[in-house]
Parts: structure tokens; sequence; C-alpha cells
């Protein structure tokens, strides 16, 4: 099974996730993880999105380096300041059997995130599996 994770935030330790979403990483052969930049709206509109791309960079390394403990062939990628544009680019690209998200914490969620599962759901028609972290 391919499997397309998308990330707003990352786990310190893998055994911190939801067991469905170890269980779904453990049984992919291939994984793609996307972090979106996710900035603030204000930075969004004023194209100050840098210091997001960086986050998202450390953010990406992180749950890479989790998921490469699983020993299962993974890369990753930082994806579009619109988390449904980095969707888009990433399914048209990998064509996962399976997407999950890992989604911000209600408190420290954005924007970006405000009915993004739905959203995803809806355009791609693909399994989605969602759980917030934090």
């Amino acid at each position: 099974m391919k499997l397309l994770i998308a990330t707003g935030d990352s786990v310190s330790d893998f055994d911190e996730l939801p067991a469905g979403a170890r269980a779904l990483i453990d049984a992919a052969s291939e994984i793609l993880v996307v972090a979106p930049a996710l900035p603030t709206r204000l930075k969004w509109l004023t194209s100050d999105t840098d210091k997001s791309r960086e986050l998202a960079d450390e953010r990406l390394r992180e749950v890479v380096k989790h998921v490469d403990d699983a020993e299962t062939d993974v890369r990753g990628e930082v994806g579009a300041d619109d988390p449904l544009l980095a969707f888009e680019d990433a399914v048209a690209e990998f064509k996962p059997d399976h997407i999950l998200i890992a989604l911000r914490s209600a408190e420290d969620s954005d924007w970006q995130e405000r009915g993004l599962t739905g959203q995803v759901i809806e355009r791609f028609g693909l399994p989605v599996t969602a759980f917030e972290l934090g």
C-alpha cells in the first residue's frame, strides 16, 4: 500500500501516534510525507512564508525520521503554503492508496486546517484517516 502522510505537527516519539496511524504506517510499502508550510493568514497575505517553510522542513525531518524507524520506504517534501494544493501535488505525483492526516491540536490549528479533512475526502475520493496531535 502507498501511504501519503500530511502532517501539520510532529510527535517526539513514534509510540505517541494513535494505534490506527501506526498500523497504517506499518502496513505501507511506500510512504510520502508532506509537510505544508502553514503560514498564518497575515504571513500568507504578505508572502512572508520563509519562517513557515523552515518550520515545515523541521517538522518533515522529524516525521520522516520516525517513519524511517518503521523500516518502510519513505521520502518527504515540504508542501505548498495551501494544504489543499500540497495534497493535489502529492496525490498527482505519488498516487497513494490511503491518506493519513496528522492535524495540529484544535488550540494550535489555523485557518488553513478548518474543514481540510472533508475537502480532501471530497476532492480525492481516497480512504482518509485523520487524527489530532497534541
